[in-house]
Parts: C-alpha cells; structure tokens; sequence
C-alpha cells in the first residue's frame, strides 16, 4: 500500500507536528451541538447538557490488529472510529465526539496519512461524529492508531453487561462471521503473492466477507431501532471477539448462563460458501472469529413478540441459571461447553 512513489512522496518533516495536524485536520467541520470547541486549542470543550457521558478508547498496531499488505489506509482510518463507536453502541448511547492519536515511522509520508484521515472524515460524516482533538507523534515500530469516542445517553437509556437475568432471550443484530472469513480470504491471497508477484487475483465473489472485514460498520442504528418497539435490553455487548467470547462476557457479568441454537445464529451466504471452500465449520468461525461489529443483547421473554418479526434482530439463544455457556448443535441432544477462543492482542493468536 505504500509502493506507488508517484503518490506517496512528500516527507512528513516538510510540515512539522502541529503543520502536520492542521494539514490533516482542515477538512473537518463541527456538526453537534454538544462541541463548543474542537481541534485548535489545548483541549477540547464538550457541553454534555445533563446527559451522562460515555468514553471509549480502542488502539490498533499495525502487524497485530492490521496488515498492511492488503489493508488499504483510507478503509484502515475508517475502521479505527468505528471500532470505538461500536462500544458506545454497546452502551446504547450516542457517539457525538472522536479523538484520534497517530504514531507513524518515516517510512510514511504525508500522503499515507492523507488516505488514513480521508477515512477518518468519511466515519466522521457517516456518523455525525466530531473530530475535537488527537496527537501525532513518532514511531520506531510502525503504524499506531488510537481512537477515543465521547457519546452521551440519558441515565435510564444506559445498557450495562450485568443486567441479564435467567429465561431472557439472546439476540444479535445483523450476520456473523463475515470479518473472520474475510480475513481468510485476504490471508490467502497475501501468501499468494508473496510466492508470485504477478498474481492479479478476481475478490468479486467475495465482496461482502471483504467488506465486513476492510470496512465495518458499527450499529448506532440499533439505538433507535430498539426504542422504536419500545424495547430496552437488559444487556449487551458488541462482538469483536467472537460470539462465544463475548457471550461469557455477559454471562459472568450478568451470573448466568447461556444455551446457543447453532440452527439460529444468522449467517451470509458468502460466509457459508467461503467457509466450505477453507473447509471450515462456518459456525467455527462466527464464535471465534470476531470483528463483526454486530450487538449481542438480551430482552425479557415477554418482549418476544415485539422483536419476532423485525428483520434487524435474530434471537439465538436464552439464558439460563447455571452460569455456564453452551452451543446446541442443530438436530442433536449433544451440548457443547463453549470457551473464549476470541482474539487475544498478547497471545497474538486465539486464546488456548
């Protein structure tokens, strides 16, 4: 990605860190009522206006959470808000400020970073977000990139992953599995072409696991989806770690347990078909894969009837009183122990 020298010229000493900042940050513009100040300044003055207000922090190093080889820089700026809007989705609030931190080598120029905060804009704009600050600074080690959101939620909107009680219903927005199969994908052809440079592979087929992988979205639609049925989660979380992980998560924060219909868990038909292809459970991959960026919650069981029809939300489970998550394989008495096989930064691989 950053090869072609006819686009990526200019050395970032030619700006210096707080030219560089301005020339980055030119474009964006303050749309929320709740930023009185953004960039320009020591730090940034939000008005909360009563509302409690929601912080979030996600770091990406490259080489651990992303590679470069076939990660382009505008997608890789995108995802890196969104990943931090989704915990704040989580919480069922409102993401309305960003912060963004840059830890770059000399190995990229301006126009690298141009692309990262072209994406950052487009997350911006998509999500009515306002970039109110961040830092640059140099790095022995890479591409480093830190996100910080600020959003806001009445105190009675406020979702925590404690509140689920036993016979409540699981529910996830959305498809799984599509990032982690993706990611496959992407994997695949870099080795590819390490062996054979000239190696032009055809993605077309599989365009919606790349794009769940290279851009996801996060649920801040989910917020007023709920409130439209009337509806108010007891918990929930949002799955970049995988289903299982992220289901103990609730489980040991609520004290329950969880049963997981594998027949119900909602998936793409390009995850199946490129599952079959790697030769891989497909429902391997959505429990241990991760990055969909989906939510996971759960409802009392008398809310069953307002979310039964709505296309946005499948239930695939219930919670149980021992505290202990399982997955029921479909056309089976068998019951399988689930475990947090999601990604761990430190192992640098799934947990064991």
């Amino acid at each position: 990605m950053l090869n072609d020298k006819n686009l990526y010229k200019t050395p970032i000493s030619k700006y210096g860190e707080f030219g560089l900042i301005q020339h980055l940050t030119e474009n964006f513009t303050i749309k929320n009522n709740s930023t009185i100040k953004g960039i320009g300044d020591d730090a940034a003055v939000l008005n909360p206006e009563n509302k409690k207000v929601l912080i979030t922090s996600d770091i990406l190093v490259e080489n651990v959470h992303f590679n470069l080889a076939y990660t382009p820089l505008k997608h890789l700026g995108y995802k890196s808000v969104v990943v931090s809007l989704s915990d704040l989705a989580a919480m069922n609030a409102t993401p309305e400020q960003v912060i963004i931190s840059l830890a770059v080598s000399n190995r990229f120029p301006v126009e690298a970073l141009d692309e990262i905060y072209a994406g950052i804009h487009a997350a911006c704009k998509r999500y009515n977000v306002d970039l109110v600050g961040g830092d640059t600074t140099s790095s022995n080690l890479g591409l480093v990139i830190n996100s910080t959101v600020i959003g806001y939620a009445e105190e009675n909107e406020i979702v925590y992953r404690n509140g689920a009680k036993p016979n409540d219903l699981l529910v996830v927005s959305g498809d799984l599995g599509g990032a982690y199969f993706g990611l496959q994908v992407l994997e695949r052809e870099n080795i590819t072409f390490k062996s054979n440079p000239n190696f032009q592979p055809d993605l077309a087929e599989y365009s919606y696991v790349l794009e769940r992988q290279l851009k996801p979205e996060a649920r801040t639609d989910v917020k007023s989806l709920l409130k439209e049925m009337n509806l108010h989660p007891t918990s929930m979380i949002d799955i970049s770690d995988g289903l299982a992980s992220e289901t103990i998560h609730l489980s040991k924060q609520s004290k329950v347990g969880f049963a997981i219909y594998e027949e119900k868990i909602p998936m793409d038909n390009q995850v199946i078909t490129t599952a079959e292809e790697f030769g891989i459970n497909p429902v391997t991959g959505v429990l241990n894969g991760g990055e969909d960026y989906e939510l996971l919650f759960t409802i009392p069981v008398t809310d069953y009837a307002k979310i039964e029809h709505n296309p946005n939300f499948t239930v695939i489970g219930r919670a149980t009183e021992e505290e202990n998550t399982v997955l029921l394989p479909k056309g089976s008495s068998q019951v399988i122990p689930l475990t947090a096989q999601g990604w761990d930064p430190f192992l640098n691989k799934h947990e064991k």
